[in-house]
């Protein structure tokens, strides 16, 4: 296919097996992310809080192939906590990854996009669904798919094609990295660590990078894409759910399920 793909977060999880399908097609990809594997050719390090770093090393792309076919926005990382008791800078910098570098992103690759690109931003059913103690990272997912769906509006008259992939949990080291705060007080006692318990309990039962890759990768490969995907099938149910029953009886069922014991 010798398309130019350009993937972020894609030096670990889902980018990194997602940039390993394209490359096995035949495409020219770049991964780029925090922790590249210095024997891998494909991987980059770059920090996408920075659009001088992103502008450095698109412009090594662009001098090279003069063009951007495909850009997949990867990149992001978790937290878990009472929201009253989060940190406040750990709470700007996952914004600044998972949000702004979304956004950063696409600012410096758009320029060398042209009419038949497509542009997929990695989300998650936590931008979708509210859950208990996992606050801000929900919050910082629903931006990004708002994000997307702004794009996919602004761009529709240049012919690039826009959407958001929204996966259930995956069996990354997502969960091991995510910045977990358990300060508790009276209001909460031990629900915090409970709840941040039910999350690793369930890590067995989540599903494999290569089955959610395989599905990114189908996706991407589509002619023309929806606006909005969701992996699993468990969260296509979840999302249904959302869509008939009240708000809040879908809070109260989230909260049972995932709020923890006092």
């Amino acid at each position: 296919m010798n398309r130019v793909v350009v993937i972020t977060g894609g030096t670990s999880g889902i980018g990194k097996q997602t940039a390993k399908l394209f490359k096995e097609s035949g495409d020219k990809v770049f991964a780029l992310g925090m922790h590249p594997d210095p024997l891998n050719e494909l991987e980059y390090f770059c920090d996408v809080r920075s659009e001088q770093d992103l502008q450095n090393n698109i412009n090594n792309i662009i001098n090279e192939f003069g063009h951007i076919d495909i850009l997949i926005c990867s990149a992001g990382y978790g937290i878990s906590g009472a929201t009253e008791l989060s940190d406040s800078v750990e709470t700007r910098n996952l914004f600044d990854v998972n949000y702004f570098g979304v956004l950063n992103t696409v600012k410096v690759c758009l320029p060398h996009m042209q009419k038949g690109s497509k542009i997929v931003i990695i989300g998650s059913c936590c931008g979708l669904f509210a859950m208990p103690f996992r606050t801000h990272y929900c919050a910082s997912k629903s931006a990004v798919n708002m994000l997307s769906h702004g794009l996919r509006m602004e761009l529709s008259h240049a012919g690039i094609n826009v959407c958001v992939i929204n996966p259930g949990d995956v069996q990354t080291p997502f969960v091991k990295n995510r910045v977990k705060n358990f300060a508790t007080n009276e209001k909460y006692g031990k629900k915090v660590e409970n709840a941040q318990l039910i999350v690793e309990k369930n890590n067995s039962k989540r599903m494999s990078v290569e089955y959610c890759s395989n599905k990114v990768y189908k996706i991407v490969n589509k002619k023309k894409f929806k606006a909005s995907y969701i992996i699993g099938n468990k969260y296509k149910f979840f999302n249904f759910l959302i869509k008939i029953f009240p708000i809040n009886w879908f809070l109260k069922v989230s909260n049972k399920l995932f709020g923890g014991k006092y």
